[in-house]
């Protein structure tokens, strides 16, 4: 099983202080996060696209390259890649340099995103937000079949006729992972298609998932990929410090005022610290607290929801940068190794 990380590089102000780190700074910090996560031990570092000012992960694929020659056996992934909003030749063009750059250690992870901003930035219509992604997740699949490429275009992009696409990745294919928020119809996409499933789960119980990813093997078996052999990874909210309180205390406040920034775009109610707390139980959807608790959560999602990845979203909210990367240090060299002898006596006894 694989652990790592994901961000959206927050540029949120300091709930006690309103300081607002800059873009810049916030940039330098995640290519330092990589390059510890990759010497503890951590498996993925997955950035988000966004197109807000309170988030400084515009280009992910930048950012990846940035830290991949510092780095040596971490796999780097967007976490996602807006495709709906994108060109997919652009996007497999990028991550194709990731890939050579790090010596094949590149993924893609394409979603539709939970953030419209992206969508009338780059001159796109929100009522075709289904179709855009269909039409150019198909394409960028071809991409990756083939040097030179014959497609027969769309309603939003016109067709490609035997045209090469370079640079060709270290990898072959260059892994594309489908992300969903819990849609039926994209977990039935990625089954169908043979490709490996991301679930963002935030809220709720993680097991509740459970059926959507009995639906996404049924939609692989049907269509003839072995279910067994395919990945699934989830996304959650979480912290880990030195004791379980040490940890709430560092990350509730400003997880709960991003939380409510967001909820007042969205509609939802206030965020709470109840509502905080209730989550981070055993079986809640924020996996905050020591090395050993969190470690008991993520065997608990492995034998509920059978995952292959577990991606911890550390920053919410904006946290001072020695705190982030304490929490990746620990995620490294005291949650991972216990997750692993874990599963590795569980192998070993049938």
């Amino acid at each position: 099983m694989e652990i790592g990380i994901s961000t959206f590089l927050e540029t949120t102000p300091n709930p006690a202080t309103g300081e607002v780190i800059s873009h810049a700074e916030r940039l330098r910090n995640a290519v330092e996060e990589i390059v510890l996560a990759d010497q503890v031990g951590l498996d993925v570092y997955g950035i988000g696209e966004h197109h807000r000012a309170d988030y400084a992960a515009s280009a992910p694929a930048v950012i990846l390259a940035a830290a991949a020659p510092l780095t040596k056996r971490i796999r780097l992934t967007s976490a996602v890649t807006v495709l709906s909003s994108d060109d997919p030749v652009r996007v497999f063009q990028q991550f194709a340099t990731v890939d050579g750059l790090s010596n094949g250690r590149a993924e893609i992870m394409a979603g539709r995103g939970s953030f419209i901003e992206s969508f009338p930035l780059f001159g796109y219509d929100l009522e075709d937000y289904d179709t855009l992604f269909d039409e150019k997740l198909e394409l960028l699949l071809a991409l990756r079949e083939s040097e030179k490429v014959t497609w027969r275009g769309g309603a939003h992009r016109p067709a490609i006729e035997g045209r090469g696409v370079y640079p060709r990745p270290v990898q072959q294919p260059l892994p594309v992972w489908i992300a969903s928020g819990g849609n039926p119809e994209s977990v039935v996409r990625a089954g169908m298609l043979g490709l490996p499933l991301a679930l963002a789960i935030i809220g709720g119980m993680p097991e509740q998932f459970a059926p959507l990813v009995a639906l996404y093997k049924e939609a692989a078996s049907r269509a003839g990929h072995d279910p067994s052999k395919l990945e699934i990874a989830t996304h959650s909210h979480g912290f880990v410090g030195d004791t379980t309180e040490q940890a709430a205390e560092l990350f509730f406040p400003p997880t709960q005022a991003q939380m409510n920034v967001i909820g007042r775009e969205r509609g939802w109610g206030h965020y709470s610290r109840a509502a905080f707390d209730a989550a981070r139980t055993l079986r809640g959807a924020l996996y905050v607290g020591d090395p050993e608790f969190v470690a008991e959560k993520i065997l608990l999602l492995r034998k509920n929801l059978g995952v292959t990845r577990f991606f911890l979203h550390i920053n919410v909210g904006t946290m001072p940068h020695r705190d982030v990367l304490h929490a990746i240090e620990l995620l490294g060299t005291r949650v991972a190794p216990i997750v692993r002898a874990e599963l590795a006596k569980q192998e070993a006894n049938g």
